[in-house]
């Protein structure tokens, strides 16, 4: 008789435990899908800002504002799914995103110094990607 009621309680409480990872499971859904339009509303926020902007100055802030937007989702879709891929996608959005506002930096300059400036920033991006990779591959 103790043996029964032990195993209906144990079978109760596996079922009202897998219940509630259901209900956390469509409530990640819901976050997901609220955290993705809030990512979506501040890049377009940002990028409002950019439009009042001329010249090498605009062309940065949207830089930033679309390296700030993938670099968010990709941070979200590790939120969801920790897994050596989408960390490494997290780390190439960053180098990308690096890249891209350091080459519109040295818009500003002229002849070899903008000609270094892009190299460093090329390389600086490759750094960061192998580093990246690397960390993957082991930890696959």
């Amino acid at each position: 008789m103790t043996v029964m009621k032990m195993t209906l309680a144990a079978a109760a409480l596996s079922l009202a435990y897998a219940g509630s990872l259901f209900a956390a499971d469509n409530m990640s859904k819901d976050q997901n899908k609220a955290e993705k339009q809030r990512i979506e509303q501040e890049a377009k926020a940002a990028k409002e800002k950019c439009k009042d902007m001329k010249g090498n100055a605009k062309d940065i802030c949207m830089a930033e504002a679309n390296g700030n937007e993938k670099v968010a989702k990709a941070e979200l879709a590790l939120k969801q799914n920790d897994t050596p891929k989408n960390r490494y996608d997290v780390a190439a959005a960053k180098a990308d995103m690096e890249h891209n506002i350091a080459r519109e930096k040295c818009d500003e300059m002229k002849g070899k110094e903008k000609e270094t400036c892009q190299k460093d920033a090329k390389n600086a991006r490759d750094t960061a990607k192998k580093q990246a990779k690397s960390e993957r591959e082991s930890a696959e």
